[in-house]
């Protein structure tokens, strides 16, 4: 790649900075220090310890972050509400400890304001509807609490919607599954749609008057893994408005790392780690595989790869980024953290794409999303009561 390219990917990420779908940073510094800044600062050089410090996001030209507040679906009911509480809690902590860096964004105009401050856009994202303990109440106060978007699963199924990596029960969503999604329309809060599963998708689609977005997802058609999104759903997303965010986990870019973290999740299990732990023990067990199983790294042409194919498939308007940094354990040569954005926008600027373009697909289209769906739960505020519904009463369990 030519210095002139890397020089112009520099330039289209200070005109259009880069908004990230997904982040787990919180959940990272909850297993590492206890949320402690202090034994992790931030502003300091944590290369070799995190993806992500403030100095590489800002050279990785990232505008806005969607910080997860991700818990484990091992926590279920109160302990899954109060550990979500706590990572919007050290979210609101990180936002105080650096105002000249960060400011908290809750719709589409705070986003607009920082950029225009030279600070992060600071969201958050819940990752998996039992942060809400199928309670609409419960959803209400996250968003309260400034949380905009819920993805309505992770890894596994909730009593209203099926994930993409665990069997199917509901077959997409439940009577109150609907209901979740008509109400965070309601309220302007997106509907993310990655780890859930093919029927999930489309019903969420079907039910959903506003914009959803896939927050760290890739191309079903080019990674044949469950969390990737089918074809016939990108093409929908034009008439929804929703946006895909790709991004750069290895087994979700290329289908030999998706063979190989089988193997790797299974020799984590043996030693008694979750396949998602990021702690200090379980990266070892994971770095001592590898020495013996040389790992299939993807690159910045294969995700690039996938980026084409989401625009072929869903339009311009319509693609996105979300890293998924410091909830992976393994990255792809390029994109090893925040700071390795620019590499990606110059392999998309040699593949012909304009300027205008990479701007939608860095910052505008997802800021746009956001907007949208502000506008339709202005829209729906003035005829719909928040939802007193309970999943007894739904889904026939009262």
């Amino acid at each position: 790649m030519t210095a002139d390219l890397f020089d112009r990917a520099r330039a289209v990420l200070r005109d259009a900075p880069v908004v990230d779908g997904h982040n787990d940073l919180p959940w990272a510094m909850r297993s590492h220090v206890r949320y402690d800044l202090d034994a992790l600062d931030l502003a300091g050089d944590l290369s070799g310890t995190l993806h992500t410090d403030l100095n590489r996001l800002r050279d990785g030209g990232v505008g806005a972050q969607f910080w997860s507040v991700y818990v484990p679906s091992s926590l279920a009911g109160d302990r899954a509400v109060s550990a979500t509480l706590e990572q919007i809690d050290f979210v609101r902590a990180l936002i105080a400890r650096y105002p000249d860096r960060l400011r908290a964004a809750f719709g589409a105009d705070d986003m607009a304001a920082a950029r225009a401050q030279g600070r992060i856009a600071s969201l958050m994202g819940a990752e998996g509807g039992h942060s809400i303990d199928c309670s609409l109440a419960t959803l209400r106060s996250l968003y309260l609490l400034g949380v905009r978007y819920l993805t309505l699963t992770h890894n596994d199924n909730v009593p209203w919607a099926d994930s993409a990596t665990d069997e199917p029960k509901a077959n997409g969503l439940t009577r109150f599954g609907e209901e979740v999604v008509r109400e965070m329309n309601r309220l302007g809060m997106l509907v993310d749609l990655s780890h859930v599963s093919d029927d999930t998708m489309r019903a969420a689609l079907a039910v959903s008057r506003a914009p959803v977005i896939f927050s760290h997802s890739s191309a079903r058609a080019l990674c044949d893994h469950p969390r990737n999104i089918p074809d016939d759903v990108l093409k929908s997303l034009s008439a929804n408005g929703g946006v895909a965010m790709v991004t750069f986990v290895p087994q979700f870019v290329l289908p030999a790392a998706t063979r190989w973290v089988v193997d790797a999740d299974a020799n984590m299990r043996e030693h008694g780690f979750h396949p998602l732990d990021t702690g200090p023990a379980a990266m070892a067990c994971q770095r001592t595989f590898e020495a013996a199983n040389p790992r299939p790294v993807p690159t910045v042409a294969d995700v690039a790869d996938h980026v084409d194919h989401v625009r072929e498939a869903a339009g311009v308007d319509h693609v996105g980024l979300g890293g998924d940094f410091d909830g992976i354990a393994f990255v792809t040569a390029g994109l090893d953290d925040v700071s390795g954005y620019p590499n990606l926008i110059a392999e998309l600027l040699a593949r012909g794409w304009s300027t205008s373009d990479l701007g939608k697909l860095t910052w505008h289209n997802a800021v746009r999303a956001l907007r949208d769906a502000e506008d339709v739960a202005r829209e729906l505020q003035r005829t719909r009561a928040p939802s007193i519904a309970t999943i007894d009463q739904l889904d026939g369990n009262d």
